[in-house]
């Protein structure tokens, strides 16, 4: 008997211990309020002021990857995150193709798997990248809105869950937009 719980526990110490995989967890924003212009515009001072929203809210949730497009208002909408975290942003080339595009960034945050990871769209992303994640379709955001975050979590087995919510401060409700919020 002894020389069994003595093997028991060399066979025990010799194992090693295995940690839970864990969930990914992704943060999906559309970019900040846009200064007026066409174009690849900056971000407005109503846009910075949501950017540091989305700030806190990332600190908080442990973001440690951050995926952006190449076009400036994405850039400036994740930089106060970036920049208290000290991370780079990994950019995604936006592209016709919303499918592709949307393809490429959930395969960015397959490289980031069992982290949290925000990434910043654009109206006409968003939902595609929800998608390609393997969230629920729905519709992409309507030119106003800015303050939605979906949060999409993974488990480790490939179950995924989507929460919808907003953040900073609320979007005026255009009223052609109404019916779809």
């Amino acid at each position: 008997m002894k020389s069994l719980l003595l093997f028991l526990l060399s066979f025990l110490a010799a194992v090693p211990a295995v940690a839970p995989a864990q969930a990914t967890v992704v943060l999906l924003v559309r970019h900040a309020e846009r200064a007026p212009g066409t174009g690849d515009v900056a971000i407005s001072d109503q846009g910075r002021a949501r950017a540091l929203a989305l700030a806190e809210i990332g600190k908080v949730a442990g973001v440690s990857a951050i995926i952006t497009t190449q076009f400036q208002r994405t850039a400036q909408t994740a930089a106060p995150l970036a920049e208290a975290l000290s991370v780079t942003p990994v950019v995604v080339t936006a592209q016709a193709d919303v499918a592709k595009h949307a393809a490429e960034i959930a395969e960015v945050v397959k490289r980031h798997a069992g982290k949290t990871v925000l990434v910043v769209g654009h109206s006409n992303t968003v939902a595609a990248i929800v998608a390609a994640l393997g969230g629920p379709t729905f519709r992409d955001f309507c030119e106003p809105e800015y303050d939605n975050l979906i949060t999409v979590v993974i488990d480790a087995g490939g179950a995924v869950r989507t929460v919808r919510a907003r953040y900073g401060v609320a979007t005026p409700v255009d009223p052609a937009c109404a019916p779809m919020r």
